[in-house]
Order: C-alpha cells, then structure tokens, then sequence
C-alpha cells in the first residue's frame, strides 16, 4: 500500500477523523496516538510513504494539541501532497539528527500511548530510551473499533469483486491447475478496477479442506468442488468474496453440504441489526451447521471487518461483545471442511444498516455448475 490514497476525501474529512482519534484514545486514558505507516496513517491522513524506509515516520495525535506528522526531511515534499497534509503540522528531520528526540518534544514524557501494531520495534524502542517514563499499548488493543464504523463516502467506496465472479464461471475448469484458474481471476480483478489484488483462493476437491489453501499445482478434475475466494483494493478500499462451485455435477452429499453452509449464512445475515453483539452473528451462523452434525468442520470465525483493508475489527467470533453499529461493514462467511474430501465456503460482505443488514455481493448463492 503505498502512495496517497485515490479515494476522493477532503483534507476537512480528514482533520475530522485525527479529531475523533485523538478524542477517542483521551477517552480511553490515554495520553495520545503514534501512528506509523500502513493502514491507519492512510485512512487519517491520506498519506502513505512511497517505499518501505527505515526512517521514522510517525503521526502524533492527542486531544490537547494539533496533529503533528514526523517525517524524513527528503519524504517531506511527497508528505505535503496528501489530501489530508492541510489538517496536520509537517515536522521534518534531517539524516544525522535524532528523530526520537523531535518527537519526544511533542509527548507527555511518563503518558501511556496508542501505536500502531505494525510500528518497527527499532522506533519503539528510540522512543522509549528517549522517554523511559513512558509507556505504550497497541493500537488495535487500545481502540480496535476506530476504523469499524464507516461514513457514506466511505461506504459508497467499498468494492465488491461480483463481476469477477460471474465472468470465472464461464471459464473452463476441469484438467486446469489452480494457479491457472487463480491467474484469471486475479486478471479479471483487474479488469474490472481493483488496483491491488490481495488473494485468490482456488481451492479444488480435497484442498477445499483447508480454508487458507490460496492456490496450487493440482489438476482440477471432473467431480471437484471447488472453493473461490478472492478480493483486494479498489480506489483504497477492499472487496472479498467466496462462493464454491462444482465441476460437473454434484452427489447429493456435495449439494447437502453446500445447502447447509448456504443456510447458515442466510441465518448470519438475518442475524445483523444494530445493537446485536458481534458474537450472536457467529451463532446464528454456527447453529445451522452444527443442527446439521457438522459443527466440528466449521473451524474458523464467521467474518471479519473490512474496509482500507481487507481484514481489520471487528471480528464476528464468539466472545466479541462489540455491538453491531450502523455502518460496520465485515463478512458473513461460514464454512465447511471435510479432510481428506472437500470443502464448502459461502461469503458476502454486509454492512450495518438502520434496521438491519444490507449485502453488498448480489451473485447467487446456489450451488453453480463449471466446466
């Protein structure tokens, strides 16, 4: 992810979200945010380094002071151009000089700090020889919603990856490697707008088995159930979907199991409306495919958010008491995995509405038949 974000928000959206970062971590005891480069320096500020560097880069946020963005002297000019650089102080530094010291100018020196996970160890720990009495605790910990609930721009900007799927249903299957089936589909992920493609999933007769399969050198044959899963960004924010197909013909324990798995995520669906905890959309999915004796097989959780990426919180997971709110977006994906003999995945991404959940995927849901 590199680059400014194409996304078409303001430099006022942006000083909105810092706004409500930095009021978010005061309300959570903290002293203020250190965001490094990746997803959350990207969505606050619509700013990302163009390459991987060494050199600190961090956003300071705190309630009781404008945002500050440290960064490399020779980044500064490409800092400048984010959409969101007019809500934010560039605070440079130069080769030579000490970046923990310019930024510890700018923090309470015994407060407790948000930072993001992804920080480099190296930056966390200049920080922490320059300011000893501080403290910290990952971002993701510290406030795991910030990102959750989206705007209506935001929402108009996620992608769905439908059109991709209609099209991969018309190629041939049978006697094709997966890595064959997957280059098309991330081709046709291209096709139709995504700029980056994070993962193709081809998953075909006993591979289906295992949910993280991605793609392999087998022979897909007549018979296999074969499970697809694919997405990525588009115009920053990110699409993914699952459906799984049948080459030829299904037994009917092929189609018993596809039938439940696609039960069970109609019944994690209907399950969404404000105020329901995250937990209860797991259980509604996960109830179907145990009534049905396959409980065991379902091994993984029932969906995750997505937004500038493709995975973040919230989670739909037993446990997760986090209520559902009125633009949260995440997957209902429930599965089933039989070792040895295939596996059966049905994913839609749905957003939170006023009264209920809406999905963004449109393509059937039924089993389809492939060549």
């Amino acid at each position: 992810m590199t680059g400014s974000t194409p996304a078409p928000f303001t430099a006022d959206d942006y000083r909105a979200r810092m706004e409500r970062a930095a009021q978010a971590a005061a309300d959570a005891g903290l002293a203020g945010l250190l965001v490094a480069p990746g997803p959350d320096l990207l969505w606050l500020t619509g700013y990302a380094p163009t390459a991987a560097t060494e050199r600190l880069t961090l956003l300071v946020l705190a309630a009781d002071r404008d945002p500050v963005l440290v960064v490399p002297t020779l980044e500064a000019p490409d800092a400048a151009k984010a959409a969101g650089a007019s809500a934010l102080t560039l605070r440079d530094w130069t080769d030579g000089k000490d970046p923990y010291a310019t930024t510890a100018a700018l923090l309470d020196g015994s407060g407790r700090f948000g930072i993001s996970d992804n920080a480099w160890a190296m930056h966390l720990l200049g920080l922490q020889k320059a300011l000893p009495n501080t403290s910290y605790v990952s971002l993701t910990e510290a406030l795991p919603m910030l990102r959750a609930v989206k705007d209506a721009a935001e929402l108009e900007l996620l992608a769905a990856a439908d059109r991709a799927f209609e099209e991969i249903r018309k190629v041939p299957f049978a006697g094709r490697r997966e890595s064959e089936v997957g280059a098309d589909l991330a081709d046709l992920l291209r096709r139709f707008g995504h700029s980056q493609v994070d993962f193709t999933i081809v998953a075909s007769g006993p591979n289906g088995a295992n949910p993280h399969h991605e793609v392999g050198d087998r022979v897909i044959e007549r018979g296999d159930m074969v499970v697809l899963d694919f997405g990525g960004l588009k115009q920053g924010y990110g699409s993914d979907t699952s459906r799984t197909v049948h080459v030829g013909e299904p037994t009917d324990e092929e189609r018993r199991v596809h039938d439940i798995v696609r039960e069970a995520q109609e019944a994690g669906f209907r399950a969404v409306r404000p105020g329901v905890a995250c937990q209860e959309v797991d259980r509604a999915a996960r109830a179907v495919i145990a009534e049905a004796g396959y409980g065991e097989y379902f091994i993984h959780r029932t969906g995750h958010g997505i937004g500038v990426t493709t995975h973040e919180p919230p989670y739909m997971i037993e446990g997760e008491e986090q209520p559902l709110v009125p633009g949260m977006c995440f997957s209902v994906e429930p599965g089933i995995y039989l070792p040895g003999r295939f596996g059966v995945r049905i994913e839609d991404i749905v957003t939170v509405t006023e009264d209920g959940g809406s999905r963004l995927n449109d393509t059937t849901r039924e089993m389809v038949i492939v060549d």
